[in-house]
């Protein structure tokens, strides 16, 4: 904006000089004309950038207040089904982060048994290699519903899955073993699961993990607080 009011100036300075000496020699003239020539350049600019600006705003709204249809019922959940407050996180085994809230979710759905619903949505990321054999282990201590007893205790071992790591965790929720170790076997049934909630995720705008959407609405700023607030409004 500076740069187009200072060269708005010096064409001006120069459209008087013109006038008063219309002997003005052509360097003057083809200066004059740069300088028009640029103002328009930076103009479209500056149109550009204000439009994108603008869209891109008016798609984060429109975004913020779409209510997503997240198939709710084909996932693990936790809690009251008929609950007023609905959250889904999409998310994976080997994510730091995802393991870093998990104690605060597991906290909340015990906070609040009869008035939340949370939903599993699975998310590996492509760089995260062990992601899928977990969420694999989990869907087996489903099997065994325990799913989220298998959950919450595999969270803090994002960093050092494994299947030892699997079947100690899946002893430690107190799941038949033996049981488990054939079940827990990444095949195409469990693939075609995390592939499903994969799909759904990058339809609704999923790029990292976690992700969460509370009553079909994407929520950039998560947080207990955010859930207690939600919470005092709905009940």
């Amino acid at each position: 904006m500076k740069k187009i009011i200072l060269i708005l100036f010096v064409l001006l300075a120069m459209t008087s000089c013109l006038q008063q000496n219309p002997q003005s020699n052509e360097a003057l003239q083809k200066k004059t004309d740069s300088l028009a020539t640029e103002l328009a350049e930076v103009k479209s600019v500056l149109d550009f950038a204000l439009n994108g600006a603008y869209e891109d705003i008016k798609q984060k709204m429109v975004n913020a207040n779409k209510v997503h249809d997240l198939k709710i019922n084909e996932s693990p959940s936790i809690g009251n089904p008929n609950a007023k407050l609905v959250i889904v996180e999409f998310t994976e085994f080997q994510c730091p982060y995802c393991a870093r809230i998990a104690p605060a979710l597991d906290s909340i759905v015990r906070a609040h048994p009869d008035k939340i619903r949370l939903i599993y949505k699975h998310f590996p990321l492509n760089f995260h290699k062990e992601a899928p054999a977990a969420g694999a282990a989990a869907i087996a201590a489903g099997k065994q519903n325990k799913f989220w007893e298998y959950r919450w205790a595999l969270a803090p071992h994002f960093s050092s899955l494994n299947d030892s790591t699997f079947i100690a965790v899946a002893g430690q929720v107190g799941l038949n073993v033996e049981q488990f170790k054939k079940d827990m076997v990444l095949d195409g049934e469990k693939q075609a699961i995390i592939d499903r909630d994969m799909k759904l995720g990058m339809e609704v705008g999923v790029q990292g993990t976690p992700n969460f959407y509370i009553n079909g609405k994407r929520q950039d700023r998560f947080s207990p607080q955010l859930v207690d607030q939600m919470l005092k409004e709905l009940y």
